[in-house]
């Protein structure tokens, strides 16, 4: 692959957002390395010949200047909830089992409008996510969280045991390496060190740092219910958490019950995970990237034909 598609490919990824990047933000996400004249070259190609826009200080696909303004107010709003996902990461590393919490969705790109939620990516200690996960369902339906629902949504666990993500395409690995770090240190590391295939994809850009100031210590409510838990009895307490919510998930999907977004609600269970449901946004998601890419192909061939 020549260098300008290595550049589409990343603009068409993220139009899809209709987001705007920098030229350093393009060069982290491009597919291999390339020289900076090779660089420098391709990116006045592509300008010259209108394939892609320069607004500002950002590129884009579209000739729009409004999205300058856009970017730039999502990312203050983002800014504003980065800091309330550190305080609010702190609270739920409390929860017993909780072992890493990680920000991710739109927000950890450093994006949100006025619609956002906080979407949390959450390590649970093996064998013990289901009840973690219950846990914190219950912590986020109390009364007193009415109408800050969005700040704390739980939607991704993973537990110890298996930290490695089935789904190998550009969308998790884009995931992946703009995950931020809230809580917790060794199975943060463990986790990016298990899914290490995503480098195929950004051999330009870096995996989140870790740093040592998240590693908070578990308060001693937290080790007491682990220690009272850690028997046959939380065995099977996991074990029934598990299969009562698949049931209930289940239901809810054949309901095709919307969230209230207007979404289809469902998730993907196993005892070593809780996920959305790829059918109703991953997967659609690649299959718009990949269309996206066969139209920008499309046009150079008709621009070839016409010159």
């Amino acid at each position: 692959m020549n260098t300008k598609e290595s550049i589409l490919k990343v603009l068409v990824y993220f139009d899809i957002f209709r987001y705007p990047l920098t030229r350093k933000e393009i060069e982290s996400f491009l597919d291999q390395p390339f020289p900076e004249e090779k660089l420098n070259e391709s990116f006045k190609e592509l300008l010259s010949s209108g394939r892609i826009f320069q607004l500002c200080e950002f590129y884009s696909l579209r000739n729009d200047i409004s999205l300058v303004e856009i970017r730039k107010k999502g990312n203050a709003n983002a800014d504003t909830l980065i800091k309330k996902a550190k305080e609010i990461a702190k609270l739920l590393y409390k929860f017993p089992y909780v072992r890493a919490i990680g920000l991710s969705g739109s927000v950890s790109k450093n994006f949100a409008d006025e619609n956002s939620d906080i979407d949390y990516f959450l390590i649970t200690k093996a064998n013990r996510l289901w009840i973690a996960r219950t846990l914190l369902v219950f912590f986020r339906k109390n009364p007193f969280l009415k109408n800050r629902h969005k700040y704390y949504c739980m939607n991704y666990f993973v537990d110890e045991a298996d930290l490695d993500i089935k789904e190998k395409n550009i969308y998790t690995a884009t995931e992946l390496f703009t995950l931020i770090p809230l809580a917790g240190n060794g199975s943060l590391k463990k986790f990016f060190e298990k899914n290490s295939w995503s480098h195929s994809y950004f051999p330009n850009r870096a995996l989140p740092i870790i740093k040592e100031e998240i590693n908070f210590k578990d308060p001693w409510f937290k080790k007491l219910i682990e220690f009272l838990l850690n028997n046959r009895f939380g065995n099977w307490l996991d074990n029934y958490l598990f299969k009562i919510t698949t049931a209930r998930w289940q239901k809810k999907e054949e309901r095709k019950k919307l969230n209230v977004k207007g979404e289809r609600m469902g998730i993907k269970t196993d005892k070593h995970f809780s996920k959305p449901n790829p059918i109703f946004f991953h997967n659609s998601f690649i299959e718009t990237y990949k269309k996206r890419l066969k139209e920008i192909e499309e046009k150079k061939m008709v621009s070839y034909i016409h010159n």
